[in-house]
């Protein structure tokens, strides 16, 4: 069975990267975006092996952050598998210290390092 990567928050853009990213780290990647709370969770009910969440989460998600959603999640969802989406450290930081994996910064994006962290998530 194919894994699930959602991409959260994320603008046209930067999602065409990310999934060109997710595919070279598996080809066979089922890839779901979510923009707001109900698509969010829609997407969680339909199972999910990774979300990527943009550290600026935008209008559906009002003022929360991606930091914050991820410790929603893994509060509500502990065996989901997190990263953040950020070039900042602070951010990076942050986000491990609520429960995600070591995430990237969108500059890094296309990287072999970011392929092998993505390949590390999908294959936990």
């Amino acid at each position: 069975m194919s894994k699930k990567v959602l991409l959260i928050g994320h603008c046209g853009p930067d999602s065409s990267y990310l999934r060109m990213v997710v595919r070279a780290a598996d080809p066979k990647a089922q890839i779901l975006m979510a923009d707001d709370p109900d698509e969010l969770t829609t997407a969680l009910e339909q199972g999910v092996d990774l979300a990527l969440l943009n550290r600026e989460l935008g209008y559906g998600f009002g003022e929360r952050g991606g930091v914050e959603v991820i410790g929603d999640l893994k509060e509500s969802h502990p065996q989901l598998r997190l990263m953040l989406v950020s070039n900042y450290p602070e951010a990076q930081q942050a986000a491990e210290q609520a429960g995600a994996l070591p995430g990237f910064g969108k500059r890094e994006i296309g990287s072999p390092r970011v392929v092998q962290l993505l390949k590390a998530a999908l294959e936990a």
